[in-house]
């Protein structure tokens, strides 16, 4: 059973020699409250992180781009503590995953590059975007089958990184602004939707080439894109407030709405159990859908406005970063939860 805990912040801050230490104020976690699922535990972190985008680390630990300060932030869920590695100076990071490698792979779009972090050092190293697409405002990244990291940016591109060979290849999307959330399937196809061009794309890995899929309904706004173990694509329609899924071997789209007035769907995540989850910016909520019987579950948020915007998890948990109240919400889905 979950109980709160007190947590304590640690700063790490990544310095040219080497990493150096420094003590934070200490937080309390919010208290057990009735409006929260007994599965549910929350971790704050430190003020002005705004905390966009989560991953699991090594050794069940919890990784999340602190946007506004610049940093990767590393969460221990057993003890609450909290510390930074500092990315460097004008970081704005935006998505984080763990490569095959282990380590924390991240889209920063103030540095407009490709940083890695590494697990057992906390050194830092940067790509570049090619000069040509500076201000690419990148968004999320994702690993294919071969090793190849595959990134998105709202300005309008597309890409990849071979981090053996340190190449990169870099695209625009053909419809222009707008590309967001990216997914491999399990069969390693790579496909990614365009918030302001309201499409999906199917990437060739060999060529780059980038064809558009167009969902049934027009202007919906697909922000974020997941594979579930079968290889469909599940979409969150941040303007038609839907939850969509795409299934490549038949061309076939559906779509489910979630309760509400005007649901606002942004974030889509699929679970070890094929369980969709999505948030919804209109009721301040996180969702989960069962495919299977076509149920939603809601976990409503820890307090007003807490714009969760991506979702991220490991088997039994998942996390939730409500990066308007400077807080990570993990939801146990094991049992005995």
């Amino acid at each position: 059973m979950f109980r709160p805990a007190f947590l304590c912040f640690t700063l790490i801050a990544l310095l040219p020699a080497a990493a150096c230490a420094q003590p934070a104020e200490r937080q309390a976690a919010p208290a057990a409250r009735g409006d929260l699922a007994a599965n549910v535990r929350l971790f704050d972190v430190p003020a002005g992180s705004r905390p966009h985008d989560v991953a699991p680390g090594p050794n069940g630990l919890i990784w999340y781009t602190g946007q506004r300060r610049g940093t990767l932030g590393i969460l221990d869920p057993g003890t609450g503590a909290v510390r930074e590695v500092r990315l460097g100076e004008g970081s704005a990071p935006h998505g984080v995953i763990q490569g095959p490698d282990g380590a924390a792979w991240i889209t920063d779009g103030g540095l407009n590059a490709i940083v890695r972090v590494d697990p057992a050092t906390d050194a830092v190293r940067s790509w570049p975007l090619p000069a040509e697409f500076a201000d690419a405002n990148l968004n999320t990244a994702v690993f294919d089958r071969d090793g190849v990291i595959w990134f998105t940016g709202q300005a309008g591109i597309y890409g990849r990184l071979d981090p053996r060979t340190s190449e990169m290849r870099v695209w625009r999307d053909p419809e222009g602004r707008g590309p967001y959330g990216i997914a491999a399937t399990p069969s390693g196809e790579i496909y990614y939707v365009s918030l302001a061009g309201s499409h999906l794309a199917r990437v060739d890995r060999e060529s780059g080439a980038a064809t558009i899929i167009e969902p049934p309904t027009a202007g919906q706004g697909a922000r974020r894109v997941w594979a579930d173990s079968r290889g469909n694509l599940w979409v969150s329609e941040w303007n038609g407030g839907r939850l969509s899924r795409y299934t490549p071997s038949t061309g076939e789209w559906r779509s489910w709405r979630p309760e509400g007035e005007r649901p606002r769907v942004y974030a889509v995540y699929v679970d070890d159990r094929d369980i969709v989850w999505a948030t919804d910016f209109g009721a301040n909520a996180t969702l989960s859908f069962d495919p299977a019987t076509e149920r939603w579950t809601r976990y409503p948020a820890s307090g007003e406005n807490a714009q969760v915007r991506q979702i991220l998890g490991r088997s039994g948990r998942v996390y939730l970063p409500e990066s308007g109240l400077d807080r990570i919400m993990v939801v146990r889905t094991d049992a005995g939860s």
